[in-house]
């Protein structure tokens, strides 16, 4: 038998009993888009009839988050489609691919706000206070129960957490909202205004900028966050015959399911049994949640000549 079997002892197991069942998330999606998309019409014009720079850049944010509920919902449609010839693993990447669309639309917002903010504190206009404190009661109110519809999954895929960030911070927002337009209403300080956008920007940033890192890490292949190598390694050695692990690659095919490949170092006399190394060995990734492995067999007194393990 040469060092390498190169029929790579696929065999993917198909029932993925331990990647997220997110299916009851349609109804939280469409629910969140339809309350969101009146709540941006409701607070633009009011954000137009009070002269409030606060409410206009929350309803442009709650506009992007519209957008980001659509394209969630789209990648998860998308991940239920089956694979062909071109597509090979379906088109599961797409979640990983709006995850990461949907912080840069945060971001890009971002600047839009601050830009505004520094015009506006220049050229302060004014504002009707009580109004503007209302509509955002509203928002705080709307932003608050969508993110409530996702909180128990936020853990389970990033599409899911960006979801619950964007209705978090907005209820923030909102909130923040609420205090400018109390103390303009009493004090016509206007310029309040402004430094409310600004704290807003700055909330978005820090509330988005860990779900940009990991989506960037997921685009590039890397290994997702919640993946410890060495525990992964040393599990896979646990396994009857297996003496060592090398060339291991963890990467993700979507927000929720992960892949592995690795070569095995076997014992010659296991060799025989090696249908029965991988059942076990795939049992053991699916509970450390990798539902699709490839594992290439060597011999133990061979040794590997692929570059990356010399």
């Amino acid at each position: 038998m040469s060092g390498h079997d190169h029929s790579h002892a696929h065999g993917h197991h198909h029932h993925h009993d331990h990647a997220p069942k997110l299916d009851h998330l349609n109804s939280a999606f469409i629910i969140g888009i339809i309350l969101n998309s009146v709540f941006v019409i409701v607070e633009a014009v009011a954000g137009f009839i009070t002269h409030s720079l606060s409410l206009l850049t929350d309803a442009g944010h709650n506009l992007s988050d519209v957008a980001s509920l659509a394209l969630a919902l789209l990648a998860f449609k998308l991940s239920k489609v089956s694979a062909n010839r071109q597509y090979t693993y379906g088109y599961k990447r797409s979640t990983i691919i709006v995850s990461f669309f949907n912080a840069i639309i945060l971001f890009v917002a971002v600047g839009f706000i601050v830009y505004e903010a520094v015009i506006r504190f220049m050229n302060p206009e004014v504002i009707e206070g009580g109004t503007m404190a209302w509509v955002a009661f509203i928002g705080i109110a709307i932003n608050a129960f969508t993110a409530w519809l996702f909180v128990k999954d936020k853990d389970t895929d990033l599409n899911v957490k960006g979801a619950y960030l964007h209705m978090a911070v907005d209820a923030i927002v909102s909130f923040g909202v609420v205090v400018s337009g109390i103390i303009i209403y009493f004090t016509k300080l206007y310029w309040i205004d402004s430094i409310v956008s600004l704290i807003i920007g700055v909330v978005i940033l820090k509330g988005t900028w860990s779900l940009l890192k990991d989506s960037l890490r997921l685009e590039m292949d890397g290994v997702p966050a919640e993946m410890d190598l060495s525990k992964i390694r040393a599990e896979l050695m646990k396994c009857k015959g297996v003496v060592d692990v090398h060339h291991m690659h963890v990467w993700a095919l979507s927000t929720t399911e992960n892949a592995l490949t690795a070569h095995l170092v076997v014992k010659p006399e296991a060799m025989a049994e090696f249908d029965n190394i991988k059942h076990d060995l795939r049992h053991r990734l699916e509970h450390l949640d990798i539902s699709h492995s490839t594992f290439e067999p060597e011999f133990a007194d061979e040794k590997c000549q692929q570059p990356e393990c010399l």
